[in-house]
């Protein structure tokens, strides 16, 4: 079931054909004839979402939204308005309803307007239980199947010595999962060090990794062990390893097959202890078929790999993570910032991540900087987060995140819009209104004239209400 639903209206032939609607695209929905009775009800048995009727008997429904609201904050109300008025929307959605829909009710545009009602639902729930979450695994947060993965992965192979190859795009948190694998190993006592094989030229990558010895060149005063050594019998992960040049991977290849590494300059072979592993957000296999990288090489690293998978493959993973870098940013910062309104997290929720993990805790470092408030708002969020489907409607329940009349009418005419899929007839059609009024309210301009043809939709009045 989808979520379940309570119709009120005192009309008791338009409850059952509400209910009928609903049950057919997957809502489990109850019926009641007035207000008192909603109330009595609810303390019997939650519902997710209330549908209301406004002008019943003795108790309105704008007053069983100040009911609901009080008393059963875990439900949403939604008020039924036979009237084209907003100010009669508007006053319910001010008493505590969520949403309203215009009589005669389309049942498209109720199950619309429910479906988002229940997403609101799990999104409130969701940022109650954040700081119940899960603890992160040496780090790593999230409960997604695609982390889990990655996490279990890591816990089979944290024991054995074999060479590790990390892959992901960049900013999903390899070195992160390097230092988990660390972590979880007989290793973790020893040292983990951590080198960028693409932050340096050949030469110095290979004074860095081997070492060198007074003399070997101009600057070399003095012998130096290089990291290879340094890390003893410890981890040393090399990130990037898709950028290193072709004469350092030949050197690379002999010191992991030898297991031994010989300092520039000098003659002498020093036995390595080191686990070793690699990193990468290329695809090694189209460069060793480029010839870019070392087919030896490749397989000499590549004996077990594990994939982080990318935040747009785990987002119900971020708001878990934006909670974990809210709290540790704030307590730096020292501001009082405790966490996100739901507008901002519907946001965060949307939008696809291209930079993956660092892009969202550089976004909510932002936010946190620029936050005024107690909690994060949608304009404390960058302007291509805040950008993100701005089609969708969500009604603000703070204070903060109001909007005008206009911008209310606006953004759920293009929500009804895009549910219908940029058929505007259709659209019209669950919004009670002709076409022409439907570009008005889009645009706030004149109304063109009528397309000669018609987009080929059936109307969603019919049989159901």
């Amino acid at each position: 079931m989808q979520g379940s639903v309570q119709i009120v209206d005192d009309d008791g032939d338009v409850g059952d054909l509400l209910r009928g609607a609903l049950a057919k695209r997957g809502f489990s929905t109850t019926t009641v004839t007035s207000a008192e009775a909603s109330l009595a009800a609810l303390e019997q048995a939650p519902v997710d979402i209330v549908v209301t009727d406004i002008h019943m008997g003795a108790m309105s429904g704008i007053e069983l939204c100040q009911q609901i609201r009080q008393k059963h904050p875990d439900t949403l109300a939604i008020v039924m308005t036979g009237t084209a008025d907003l100010q009669t929307a508007i006053a319910a959605i001010q008493a505590g309803a969520y949403d309203y829909i215009a009589k005669p009710v389309a049942a498209d545009a109720l199950s619309i307007v429910v479906s988002r009602g229940v997403e609101h639902l799990k999104l409130k729930r969701e940022l109650a239980s954040l700081r119940k979450a899960t603890p992160p695994v040496h780090g790593i947060s999230g409960t997604s199947p695609a982390i889990r993965a990655t996490i279990d992965m890591v816990a089979r192979v944290a024991s054995s010595d074999a060479t590790v190859l990390i892959t992901g795009e960049s900013g999903t948190g390899k070195e992160l999962v390097a230092r988990a694998l660390h972590a979880q190993s007989g290793r973790a006592a020893q040292p983990f060090i951590a080198i960028n094989c693409a932050a340096m030229p050949a030469p110095l990558l290979e004074s860095e990794l081997f070492g060198h010895v007074a003399g070997a060149f101009t600057d070399a005063k003095r012998s130096r062990d290089g990291l290879f050594v340094q890390a003893g019998a410890g981890t040393i992960l090399l990130d990037e390893i898709g950028e290193m040049p072709l004469e350092m991977q030949v050197k690379l290849l002999r010191v992991l097959q030898e297991r031994t590494v010989r300092q520039v300059g000098g003659s002498d072979e020093t036995p390595i202890k080191a686990r070793v592993v690699a990193a990468t957000n290329r695809d090694l296999e189209h460069e060793v078929r480029e010839r870019r990288f070392r087919e030896d090489l490749f397989y000499r690293i590549n004996v077990v790999q594990i994939a982080v998978p990318p935040l747009r493959n785990r987002i119900e993973d971020v708001l878990q993570l934006a909670q974990s870098f809210l709290t540790r940013i704030a307590r730096t910062s020292k501001k009082p910032v405790e966490g996100i309104s739901e507008g901002a997290a519907q946001k965060l929720r949307e939008y696809d991540w291209p930079g993956n993990v660092r892009e969202l805790e550089n976004c909510i470092e932002r936010a946190v900087a620029l936050c005024t408030h107690s909690h994060i708002t949608v304009e404390d969020l960058p302007p291509s987060v805040i950008a993100t489907n701005e089609t969708a409607m969500a009604l603000p329940t703070s204070p903060l995140e109001m909007m005008t009349l206009d911008e209310l009418e606006r953004r759920y005419v293009r929500q009804v819009l895009t549910a219908s899929k940029g058929n505007k007839t259709h659209a019209a059609r669950v919004l009670g209104i002709d076409r022409r009024s439907l570009y008005r309210r889009l645009e706030g301009g004149p109304e063109p004239e009528e397309a000669a043809a018609p987009e080929g939709s059936a109307p969603v009045e019919g049989s159901e209400p």
